[in-house]
């Protein structure tokens, strides 16, 4: 995290080109849709949804109660002092403070239509492309027709709604990193707010929006947000911080974390709160809860002695910061696969993305140059994809997994990397034409000035520490 890059060797990245690159990409994976997609051939309209039963489970339903707050805490407090941390100390209200916005914002969002549009059912026909297999309808608009005896599975929908909802909010929030301290606020919310409609509804609704969605169909594994979280995050942040620019002074000027006590503090929470991420999206108190959960702790440590080792290879001491953000990055990582697996494959994916993700936040982004502030790109994005990918391999039986029988690594991997690509691409444009429209419209950066004077009293008025007390 806030790695200072040397002052020669640093190259633009040509954005124009690559967007330009990724939609001609774009038609590769969508025609490859007939191998990759695993739907049968009956064609008919999903009548059954989850909302169909009937029983309430109070078991179940309590523990998504919990698991519905404990996601919700990680984006406040825990994202917001682990971000918070991270920038310097003339910016950390700015990112507290978009943390708690977008919390707002999109909560009113999913309740308007965000929800209807995620998880309506209405038209999805199994085994067959058409408009609903990528968006939802409007039918559940401001929970029209859901009372609290309205269920979804063993658990009342206003619950669902609700654990939903913390999972819309953290993700654009996410992203935030990426351009701390440099984005206007009235920027960030106008993207983050536009964004979450034209990105992550859709992606959402394609792989758990139910039989007839997209990547549902294809029998995609994305247990808990590789693909719908992290990936869709990652790929933004990266087109976000390179269309916003670099913060004034990178790489020359030394931009170290003002407070790692706040970051650890904030990273103990995310942990924490992870549990009710992964393990509440089974959905119940089951043996599957209970083994995503391990999974997912075994991941988090696993990626967090790799970032230690390595450090302390190359460096002679391990870092706290160092630390911090392996265990992010295992986190990250095991979320897609974390319902699939067993500790053996929560180990391997832990080790895996402590590599890679030190890789991707030191030496890929030295080398390209961009200014990712906070390293959503290197830990989220590809955290996600690493998870998502070897969630194909470590869902086999052989290696812990659910999936015995006649399961085919092969094949789910290919099923994986489809789903992956396309949501890179459609993310990478998506985020670069609503970043231009903003920008357009308002302007993206705050002025060299208050970018100097830092963020919190540029754009608040108020700074985080009073000094003279």
């Amino acid at each position: 995290m806030n790695l200072e890059l040397p002052a020669t060797g640093t190259r633009r990245i040509p954005v124009a080109r690559l967007i330009a690159m990724a939609a001609l990409l774009l038609f590769l994976p969508m025609m490859a849709q007939t191998g990759l997609a695993q739907s049968d051939d009956s064609g008919s309209e999903v009548t059954a949804s989850p909302e169909a039963a009937s029983t309430l489970d109070t078991g179940d339903t309590a523990w998504i109660l919990v698991a519905t707050a404990l996601v919700l805490f990680m984006n406040i407090p825990g994202l917001a002092l682990f971000y918070g941390g991270l920038v310097r100390t003339k910016n950390v209200l700015s990112v507290l403070m978009q943390c708690l916005s977008l919390t707002a914002l999109v909560t009113i969002i999913w309740l308007a239509f965000g929800y209807s549009l995620a998880f309506d059912t209405t038209g999805m026909v199994e085994g067959t492309v058409n408009l609903n297999s990528f968006i939802g309808g409007t039918s559940k608009a401001f929970l029209a027709g859901i009372t609290g005896d309205t269920m979804w599975g063993t658990i009342p929908e206003p619950l669902f709604f609700a654990f939903q909802m913390t999972f819309a909010i953290i993700t654009p929030a996410l992203i935030v990193g990426a351009f701390a301290e440099r984005m206007k606020f009235s920027a960030m919310l106008w993207f983050s707010g536009v964004w979450l409609i034209v990105v992550y509804l859709p992606i959402c609704h394609m792989t758990w929006g139910g039989a007839g969605g997209l990547f549902a169909d294809w029998g995609v594994f994305d247990f808990a947000g590789g693909i719908v979280v992290h990936i869709t995050a990652g790929a933004a942040a990266l087109v976000a911080c390179i269309v916003i620019g670099p913060r004034t002074g990178f790489p020359k000027s030394v931009m170290a974390p003002h407070s790692v006590t706040l970051t650890v503090v904030g990273t103990a929470m995310l942990w924490v709160g992870w549990f009710g991420f992964n393990a509440g999206s089974a959905l119940g108190a089951n043996g599957s809860a209970a083994m995503t959960l391990v999974a997912t702790h075994v991941s988090a440590a696993a990626a967090t002695l790799t970032w230690m080792a390595i450090e302390w290879v190359k460096n002679g001491k391990p870092s706290v910061l160092g630390a911090a953000t392996g265990a992010i990055a295992g986190l990250a990582a095991v979320t897609p696969a974390s319902g699939f697996i067993g500790p053996i494959g929560g180990l391997g994916i832990g080790i895996a993305s402590g590599l890679i993700c030190f890789w991707a936040a030191t030496s890929l982004k030295r080398k390209f140059g961009y200014d990712d502030s906070l390293d959503v790109v290197g830990v989220h994005g590809v955290g996600g994809l690493v998870g998502t990918l070897l969630a194909a391999v470590f869902a086999a039986e052989m290696f812990g997994g659910i999936k015995g029988g006649d399961y085919s690594i092969a094949s789910q991997f290919k099923v994986q990397a489809g789903a992956a690509l396309i949501t890179t691409i459609y993310t990478l444009i998506a985020s670069y034409i609503i970043l231009k429209v903003v920008d357009a419209m308002i302007g993206l950066r705050v002025p060299e000035q208050a970018e100097l004077s830092g963020l919190d009293l540029a754009l608040h008025n108020e700074v985080g520490y009073n000094m003279n007390e």
